[in-house]
């Protein structure tokens, strides 16, 4: 890119970001990287929807790693790929010397649920998958931002490392958590992450721990009405067991969740199945929380079994560490992201929200919320998220965009839509301006770098060490499957 045309007005709107003094005629102009991520919108747009229509499910992201690859190599990053044992998770660099900020991307889909872009009820045959949680935006977000920040770093000469992760299976696999047991981000300095949304936000907001498992009950299958006393039915397990947990949760924590799904319950109604399964996931505030519950849940598995003469064994799947917040980072981030403003609407955009939001009832809120920035705060979260191993070995920051309708919620049809729209794309490029404005302070302001790690070491404390939710286990590679 060539940076010598650039006006005066952009290079002060850099030097606004950075916190430095305002230009005059006589000043060097530096590249500006809210110009550079604008002169990246046809690849944000581009890689985002081509990861929309691949759509790939947990540690199964063959192809769209492989495109994020291939973007970040053309650019001169170096690329090490296969990291943590897991074939879809890669590291990008580019740059020597000076800190490593790292830029977070996921990229997997959800399971079950699909839709073409049209603001009313699509679904599209034969996929059985969709971006309803915006990673196709994630990983494209991240991907412009990481390159803008390498323009930069090159046409200043400014010492530093940007690092992009390519981070598969969120959903449910806990991808980054293999990538911190690894120690893939002992040496990172600050990690940045974003998430699709439906407001503009940098919030400093924490998450739930979680963890999950399958457990597979196995019987004895018999025919359901010439000799029903020879069976002993697998099925009959995972009901008992999920009416023991129906019951449970009367008497957990307020802030505690509990959630399943049965992915096999038998095939015909007069065969006594043999074999049946259910998907747990527990979630908590702090993870001794998760474990109490988790220690509860496994008895009712046991008396599920005895009392329906069944055997039952269970593997964990998944298991995260809440996010760490950062209120150094988050308050720099809040500051970047009004500099960005959020997501203005053509007249198509406005008239294609406008259909989709009677599709949301009581829960559509203002079109016009999606251009405001919402107001600095400090919050509990009851989603749950990888990241939060990320934070517990690095300081990290995030900042969410509305790349969805105001008022969709996450996991539905309706986000889906949006992702693969051109108002999810411009989401999107609000969070790479902000993430680029972001890592572009972090190189150049050692003072909050260092803050930002006092804060971090102080939240840990002094005796701390690392652990994981999911053990030692390997990453479940098949789970998806």
């Amino acid at each position: 890119m060539n940076f010598a045309g650039k006006s005066l007005a952009l290079a002060a709107l850099g030097a606004l970001a950075l916190g430095t003094a305002p230009l005059t005629a006589d000043s060097h102009v530096e590249p500006d990287a809210i110009a550079i991520v604008d002169g990246e919108a046809e690849r944000t747009a581009r890689v985002a929807q081509e990861l929309w229509d691949l759509a790939e499910l947990g540690y199964l992201e063959t192809r769209s790693s492989g495109l994020m690859q291939a973007e970040l190599e053309a650019e001169g990053f170096t690329i090490e790929a296969g990291i943590a044992e897991i074939p879809t998770a890669f590291v990008a660099e580019w740059g020597e010397g000076g800190p490593v900020i790292a830029i977070l991307a996921e990229m997997d889909a959800l399971p079950g649920i699909n839709q073409s872009t049209a603001a009313t009820r699509d679904p599209v045959a034969g996929k059985g998958a969709g971006h309803a949680c915006g990673h196709n935006l994630f990983g494209a977000g991240s991907l412009t931002a990481a390159i803008a920040v390498k323009e930069w770093l090159e046409a200043t000469g400014t010492p530093g490392r940007i690092r992009f992760y390519g981070t598969p299976a969120e959903e449910g696999g806990s991808g980054k958590v293999y990538m911190t047991r690894a120690g893939m981000f002992d040496d990172v300095d600050v990690a940045i992450h974003w998430h699709a949304d439906d407001e503009n936000s940098a919030a400093a907001r924490t998450s739930l721990a979680n963890r999950s498992a399958k457990f597979r009950f196995t019987g004895v299958s018999a025919h359901a009405a010439g000799a029903p006393e020879r069976g002993r039915s697998a099925l009959d397990g995972v009901e008992a067991m999920n009416m023991m947990a129906n019951m449970m949760h009367e008497h957990i924590p307020q802030d505690a969740r509990m959630h399943y799904v049965i992915t096999s319950g038998g095939n015909a109604p007069n065969v006594v199945p043999d074999f049946a399964e259910v998907f747990y996931y527990v979630r908590h505030p702090d993870p001794e929380g998760v474990e109490q519950i988790w220690a509860r849940l496994e008895d009712a598995a046991r008396g599920a079994a005895l009392g329906t003469g069944t055997q039952v064994e269970w593997e964990i799947i998944h298991g995260n560490n809440p996010l760490l917040v950062n209120e150094t980072l988050a308050r720099a981030m809040q500051a970047k992201l009004e500099i960005v403003g959020g997501v203005d609407y053509s007249p198509a955009e406005r008239a294609w929200a406008e259909e989709l939001q009677a599709s949301l009832g009581d829960a559509a809120l203002p079109l016009e919320s999606a251009a405001e920035i919402q107001p600095y705060n400090r919050s509990l979260g009851y989603g749950s998220t990888d990241v939060g191993d990320v934070s517990w070995a690095t300081p990290t920051v995030g900042v969410r965009t509305a790349t969805w309708v105001p008022g969709t919620s996450a996991h539905s049809w309706q986000a889906v839509a949006a992702s693969g729209h051109s108002i999810g794309h411009k989401g999107a490029q609000v969070a790479a301006k902000a993430m680029a404005l972001m890592a572009i302070e972090l190189f150049t302001n050692p003072e909050l770098r260092a803050q930002a790690r006092a804060e971090f070491d102080a939240a840990r404390g002094p005796d701390y060490v690392y652990r994981s939710l999911l053990g030692d286990r390997d990453p479940p590679l098949d789970y998806r499957r």
